[in-house]
């Protein structure tokens, strides 16, 4: 794991650590991270579940903790999630201490649709470059199994933010880079052909589950 293999024992013990998105799905750093000492461990996420202390948006969490609060910042798959991903990253930069690191995963083009209405954008290595350009130590990979990318990126003692406003990334909701998204963007031939492959996903999973149970009552299989 891209995370793990960039922390330590050494760097955590004693440190505080924010995980941004951290809703247990498919694996968490927390157990790791907790065994190595830190300090103070704090999920973050928009709705309840395992690994979630507390419930909130990212893009709160410089007006809930303040400036310089955390020594690490954990973010793995989330920030294709945020519709508004500027504002997301500038709280993560915003709680991150002058000489802490934030560590980021996220697909990569080529990864598919996976959220009705809630999965936007798809970051290369080299957007990682360019969004961490105000960072040092910069360290981006390309997970090509995902596919997806990987950044590792410590904050500066004199921190001075890069200006993304006009930065385009490539949105999966219209399949073209830009720099935001609008309505209409949900109304194109190519998001809706989109869709129609996910309900389609999910027929043919819905048919597969109702012919095993079919089979398992027909054959009294327990």
């Amino acid at each position: 794991m891209f995370a793990a293999k960039h922390l330590s024992p050494d760097m955590v013990r004693g440190k505080r650590v924010l995980d941004v998105g951290s809703s247990d799905y498919n694996g968490s750093m927390r157990p790791l991270i907790e065994y190595w000492g830190c300090a103070e461990y704090v999920g973050i996420d928009m709705e309840p579940g395992h690994g979630v202390d507390i419930v909130m948006n990212a893009d709160d969490s410089l007006e809930r903790f303040g400036s310089d609060s955390f020594d690490i910042v954990i973010c793995l798959e989330m920030m294709e999630h945020t519709r508004h991903w500027r504002t997301s990253l500038h709280n993560i930069k915003g709680v991150c201490k002058p000489g802490g690191l934030v560590l980021m995963t996220s697909p990569a083009q080529g990864y598919p649709y996976h959220g009705l209405y809630s999965d936007f954008w798809r970051y290369q290595p080299e957007d990682f470059q360019v969004l961490f350009g105000d960072f040092e130590e910069i360290r981006t990979e390309f997970d090509a199994q995902g596919p997806g990318s990987c950044v590792a990126a410590r904050k500066p003692e004199s921190f001075l933010e890069t200006d993304l406003s006009k930065y385009e990334l490539f949105s999966i909701c219209n399949g073209r880079r830009c720099a935001d998204l609008v309505n209409s963007d949900y109304q194109t031939p190519y998001f809706r052909r989109i869709l129609w492959k996910l309900r389609l996903k999910d027929w043919a999973l819905r048919i597969q589950l109702g012919a095993g149970r079919l089979v398992t009552r027909l054959f009294g299989i327990r």
